[in-house]
């Protein structure tokens, strides 16, 4: 009689375990980044047309507005912008290496068994992977709750530094700053007055993240490099980008595969900051020589 019950209870151990493993979720993310203070700047610009502010306009919505789309189980998962056919694709090269570094571009592969991630990126046309361990965000509980498409989510919050490689993290450069770089473009001849995009703008030291997330589907999981809450995050926003989730379902029918990129040049997340820093530098430089007329130049200043 105990053999039976044994064996019993072994079977049903082992069917959960097989449950467990074969668990996947698919979500939707809808990522938004306002520009409002960039088109508060291009208004009181006196030589912007209103055609180049609207063009301006339009460009940095699509560069600024994604869809991804997030596949999950209760070790891994992977990040991915929906494909779908992108105008910016087809605009000058600054614009497409922007749009590349505005979250999009890629797969975003984690394991949070492993505490590591692997993403694949192109950048001046050449293909990277980038291999590194999951950032150690401390989050903070909160004990506000509100409802996210039927599931009930509690709020977390963090501070972490930005990424100098990620546009969304810029913000316009504070007044002061700005009157003291005016008033020493006041005196160059007009045709180098014009600021390229990185003049402009300036990255803050820390910036704090507030998360919902939802104990209903008990995974380390979030979109980007967001996990380590006790559910799945549904909705992040660092006061400038909301990253917010518009459909969730558990089990679909079709599972999609959750495995890391295996392309382009092994390099960590530092290795590869560095050389993206370098060569805007570069670029920067270039289009200043050329009187600023490349096509990183956006002047957000009247």
């Amino acid at each position: 009689m105990y053999k039976v019950i044994f064996t019993l209870v072994l079977a049903v151990a082992s069917f959960m375990g097989l449950h467990a493993q074969e668990f996947q979720g698919m979500a939707v993310y809808e990522s938004k980044t306002s520009t409002s203070d960039f088109k508060t700047r291009m208004e009181g610009n006196k030589n912007m047309t209103p055609d180049m502010q609207k063009m301006i306009e339009e460009r940095m919505k699509k560069m600024f507005e994604k869809t991804f789309i997030l596949n999950f189980n209760k070790s891994a998962s992977i990040y991915k912008e929906e494909e779908k056919l992108d105008a910016t694709a087809q605009a000058g090269g600054g614009m497409r290496m922007m749009s590349s570094m505005t979250g999009g571009g890629g797969t975003y592969y984690k394991n949070v068994k492993e505490k590591s991630y692997t993403i694949d990126k192109e950048f001046m046309g050449k293909e990277f992977l980038i291999k590194d361990s999951l950032p150690n965000l401390q989050w903070k509980m909160e004990g506000e709750t509100r409802v996210i498409g039927g599931y009930t989510c509690y709020k977390a919050t963090a501070v972490k530094a930005p990424s100098a490689t990620d546009f969304r993290n810029f913000r316009p450069k504070r007044e002061e700053a700005k009157k003291e770089e005016d008033k020493k473009e006041s005196d160059k001849p007009a045709a180098e007055k014009k600021t390229n995009f990185l003049d402009a703008v300036e990255l803050p030291k820390e910036i704090t993240i507030t998360a919902w997330y939802t104990p209903e589907i008990p995974v380390n999981q979030g979109p980007e490099g967001y996990w380590g809450l006790p559910g799945l995050i549904l909705e992040v926003n660092d006061g400038k980008t909301i990253i917010l989730c518009s459909k969730v379902v558990l089990n679909p029918k079709e599972k999609g595969e959750i495995k890391p990129s295996t392309k382009g040049k092994v390099i960590s997340q530092k290795e590869y900051d560095e050389a993206v820093v370098k060569k805007m530098e570069e670029f920067r430089e270039m289009n200043q020589a050329r009187g600023g007329n490349g096509g990183m130049q956006i002047r957000f200043g009247g």
